[in-house]
């Protein structure tokens, strides 16, 4: 359904959480080198449990790298300095959404790279810093998958 593109995650609970996340919602999960922890960490396991098996997970070794093997879709960068709510564009199956390291975000290179309608914010109360990790994608993934009426998603 979608791309979640992790650049440098350092804390192995919170990709084990998303690689969950990733394997309900039918998305893939892509991960930006160098990682803060080892694929085989055991936090990473406990927090993925045994979701590993049901989700693609590519590691590479650059965001060039991952760029240059997409096939199609548009990048939207989540970001405490994103300009465009994250509720505001319309998603389509392919669509990749690029999030930051939980204790710098992404760097400001690389939102710069991206036109501004695809730099993605999430709306949070003032004086506050930012939203964990693995909840920032969760807002952003359902939202996204919402939109395209949860395609191939159990229904009751």
């Amino acid at each position: 359904m979608f791309d979640v593109v992790l650049y440098q995650p350092e804390i192995p609970p919170n990709t084990g959480n998303i690689m969950r996340l990733c394997a309900n919602s039918g998305s893939g999960l892509h991960l930006i080198e160098p990682l803060g922890f080892e694929l085989d960490d055991r936090q990473l396991r406990r927090a993925g449990l045994d979701y590993r098996e049901w989700v693609k997970v590519e590691s590479h070794p650059s965001l060039h790298g991952y760029l240059r093997s997409r096939p199609a879709g548009k990048l939207y960068a989540c970001s405490t300095r994103g300009s465009v709510q994250y509720t505001q564009p319309t998603y389509h199956p392919g669509d990749a959404f690029l999030f930051g390291p939980e204790t710098r975000g992404l760097p400001q290179r690389i939102l710069q790279d991206l036109p501004e309608q695809h730099r993605l914010f999430i709306p949070m109360l003032p004086n506050n810093r930012s939203l964990n990790l693995s909840n920032a994608v969760a807002i952003v993934v359902y939202e996204a998958w919402r939109q395209n009426a949860f395609a191939a998603a159990s229904l009751l």
